[in-house]
């Protein structure tokens, strides 16, 4: 019978020099002795298409995954089927190759495409929603994919905002009749139903208090405190300023992980002074000495409803984040607590995204965020930007669900 080996590095050698019409030619001759072999078909099938002959390059092909089903050969079957304008038979194609891989990317890709050709237009989106909601935002994709996935990805957005255009009309009208109501909750649930927003859910990597809820940035009503915190911005400000003049050597670096930990997102910063902190209190004990240090700043936070949890919190710090340097996204410890920042120094080009919302801080303006949400930060301008971190309890708790916290941990 000979090797089909051999029949397909002569057939390759041929395509290499240019002659398809002679290595297809070649592999039809050996083709009665190599029936059996998926391989064989499928380079004959590949050839066909290259020689821009759709219809026999399907035919090719179905012969190799008559064999042998797999993944790639269904593909290649699917992509002969769109060339012959048999966009059903292409669907077909396509949901037997991600049955075989459901991860398939090409076969995602190419699926899109199909539904679309078909005038399946919400399955082709809902397709889209559903694999960029399961994508890894850092995931490097050779440029030929990474070309689809941009364009998959603007059809996406592109629908999300005619979505969005349908809804204001209603968010408009509601508005109007409901001119003391707060809103925001409605535009996100609005947003996400046009796919425009994701919901990001609370990820504590300790503990977990139930049914309070997932406010991304808490509303500043709930922090009558902050309006006092505030007019302290210049004092504060002026002694972390003191700090840097005399280079004081109690800034360190905020991540600061043992040998043998796995580090993850945070190999770049691990003891590295791009963020640094210079502690008020940490991890429930005050520093007096630092406290003495900057007497104003310390009287503005103790005036401040900290968290208070012996042995545990609060922590407050004085955090700065060199220019270029990128916090990557992680989740915080409990919900029971806020994270409360109060800049004092943002360049331009500096922002903040928890879950969904992206914002940029202004000098002297304090908000209250849930760190057990997704978040990260940015500092893409030439300068540091330096902010006020504090420790809170979550406004929503009452007293006694603070006690059993500081109780039991």
């Amino acid at each position: 019978m000979g090797d089909p080996r051999v029949l397909l590095d002569q057939a390759s050698q041929l395509r290499q020099a240019g002659d398809l019409s002679g290595a297809v030619n070649l592999l039809r001759g050996g083709v009665a002795q190599h029936a059996g072999i998926p391989t064989v078909w499928n380079m004959l099938g590949i050839l066909q298409l290259e020689l821009r002959d759709p219809a026999a390059a399907a035919s090719s092909f179905q012969r190799a995954v008559e064999i042998d089903p797999a993944a790639p050969l269904l593909l290649n079957l699917a992509r002969a089927q769109r060339a012959i304008a048999d966009y059903a038979g292409q669907l077909d194609s396509l949901n037997r190759a991600l049955s075989a891989d459901p991860y398939y990317l090409p076969a995602i890709l190419d699926k899109g495409e199909a539904l679309f050709a078909l005038g399946k237009d919400e399955e082709a989106l809902e397709l889209y929603r559903l694999f960029f909601e399961g994508l890894d935002p850092n995931e490097q994709f050779p440029p030929p994919i990474a070309e689809r996935l941009a364009a998959a990805r603007k059809i996406l957005d592109e629908a999300g905002d005619r979505k969005m255009a349908a809804f204001a009309k209603t968010l408009d009208e509601v508005a109007a009749e409901n001119k003391d109501a707060d809103l925001r909750r409605v535009r996100a649930y609005a947003e996400n139903r046009a796919g425009k927003r994701k919901i990001y859910q609370q990820r504590p990597t300790g503990s977990h208090f139930p049914y309070l809820p997932a406010f991304e940035f808490f509303d500043r009503s709930l922090f009558p405190w902050f309006d006092e915190l505030e007019k302290q911005t210049d004092a504060i400000r002026q002694e972390m300023f003191s700090l840097w003049a005399d280079q004081d050597s109690r800034f360190r670096p905020y991540v600061a992980y043992g040998a043998g930990v796995p580090l993850n997102q945070w190999a770049e910063l691990n003891h590295s002074l791009d963020w640094s902190a210079w502690f008020f209190w940490e991890d429930g004990v005050r520093n007096d000495e630092n406290c003495a240090r900057c007497p104003k700043t310390a009287a503005a936070i103790e005036a401040a409803p900290m968290l208070d949890i012996p042995g545990k919190a609060p922590t407050v710090m004085f955090s700065i984040l060199k220019p270029r340097t990128r916090i990557p996204p992680h989740t915080g410890t409990s919900n029971t607590r806020v994270t409360v920042h109060l800049p004092l120094i943002v360049p331009p080009g500096c922002r903040f995204r928890v879950g969904a919302d992206t914002r940029e801080w202004r000098e002297g303006e304090a908000w209250a965020f849930d760190d057990t949400i997704e978040h990260e930060a940015w500092n893409d301008s030439d300068q540091p930007r330096a902010i006020l971190i504090i420790d809170a309890w979550n406004p929503l708790l009452t007293e006694a669900e603070r006690e059993v916290v500081r109780r039991i941990g």
